[in-house]
């Protein structure tokens, strides 16, 4: 009879169906995304962060860490955290461990802001380094409520690029942070990119960076271990594209060169952070372009996921909010239970328990 209900329920809910991703056998299709909660004081990851995420992770679910500086030089906000010293890398070890020991699959999302930062973040007060040398002008940034400012940036040398680090240690893999008006970002897309040398002006100039990042991160841990995460429609820090779907169509189809484990895209209708809009734009073309797993993310929920997975538009679905509020979500959407409401106010409050740790599961709500 059990074996009846399973496959009902299979059979209704696809995203609970298991999935083979490479070599990793993943027991259900939700992913939890990357989502930055600046509590890793010093740029250090914290004994809080080995609660926070294992209390998320599942038997076969696969996690991917909040974005993760790779260099001194490559953070732009207080607090978040790096993996380039021998104490970071120390540090995360206990969060990898806690995540293993639930049976849980977890990704590190490597990062470099790029023109997102300020002379305070940098070594020596230096400036922050771009495809350009234009200033990104001051944004509204989650939980603030006053304009974020950032310092102008100075553009990379030419030959100083395929010098750029991008680091790597632990973990079963890494997810390559390629969106959001981040670095990669900044060279991919056409709005921020004004150069005029081999990393500038027609798109596969523009994207070369990104795929030589890709290229190097492979090499040095096997293409079998890594993901890219793109947001080509986004608008986010004023990373617009005069053609985002020729963008993303491009990355997958050149990502199938190197072989990485996946792409994980942002929906078109999440332009920018926290706001959707109605669009007619779509992934399909780059679902259809590459040839590895597709993770699609951006403002989905239970109805949502299960008709994307139907109808074959991906193979598996980030949650982030809903992850962020609902430590035991699968079991939720199993059991069809009601969801906590996520508090955008604690998002990045500097609190190692508040809005990070004390939201309920199931059995505290009985």
């Amino acid at each position: 009879m059990g074996d009846i209900v399973d496959a009902q329920l299979q059979q209704t809910m696809p995203l609970l169906t298991p999935y083979r991703m490479g070599k990793f056998n993943l027991s259900h299709r939700l992913v939890m995304p990357p989502m930055t909660r600046q509590r890793s004081w010093n740029n250090i990851p914290q004994p809080h962060a080995a609660v926070y995420y294992s209390q998320r992770a599942t038997k076969g679910g696969l996690i991917i860490t909040e974005a993760t500086v790779i260099s001194e030089a490559g953070r732009g906000y207080k607090d978040t955290p790096g993996i380039w010293s021998k104490e970071q890398v120390e540090a995360w070890k206990p969060i990898v461990d806690a995540v293993h020991a639930k049976g849980g699959i977890i990704f590190c999302q490597i990062w470099h802001v790029g023109r997102a930062s300020t002379y305070e973040y940098q070594p020596n007060g230096q400036a922050p380094i771009s495809s350009t040398s234009n200033e990104l002008k001051p944004q509204l940034q989650a939980n603030a409520e006053e304009l974020a400012k950032f310092s102008p940036p100075r553009r990379l040398r030419t030959d100083e690029i395929p010098q750029m680090p991008f680091g790597f240690t632990g973990f079963d893999g890494v997810e390559i942070h390629g969106a959001h008006g981040y670095l990669l970002d900044q060279f991919m897309k056409d709005h921020i990119n004004d150069r005029t040398d081999e990393y500038g002006g027609s798109l596969e100039n523009r994207c070369r960076f990104a795929l030589e990042v890709v290229e190097a991160v492979a090499n040095e841990i096997g293409a079998d271990r890594v993901g890219l995460r793109l947001s080509p429609y986004a608008d986010y820090l004023d990373s617009g594209d005069s053609n985002p779907t020729a963008l993303g169509v491009y990355m997958a189809e050149s990502l199938n060169k190197y072989g990485i484990l996946y792409c994980h895209m942002v929906e078109p209708r999440m332009k920018l952070a926290e706001e959707s809009f109605e669009t007619t734009e779509s992934l399909l073309p780059m679902r259809k372009a590459f040839k590895g797993t597709f993770i699609v993310a951006g403002g989905y929920d239970k109805d949502d996921g299960n008709k994307a997975l139907a109808e074959n538009r991906t193979d598996l679905v980030a949650f982030g909010r809903l992850f962020l509020s609902n430590p035991d979500l699968p079991k939720r959407f199993e059991l069809n239970a009601p969801f906590t409401k996520h508090n955008r106010s604690t998002y990045c409050l500097p609190d190692p328990v508040i809005g990070y740790t004390d939201y309920p599961f199931l059995e505290d709500t009985a």
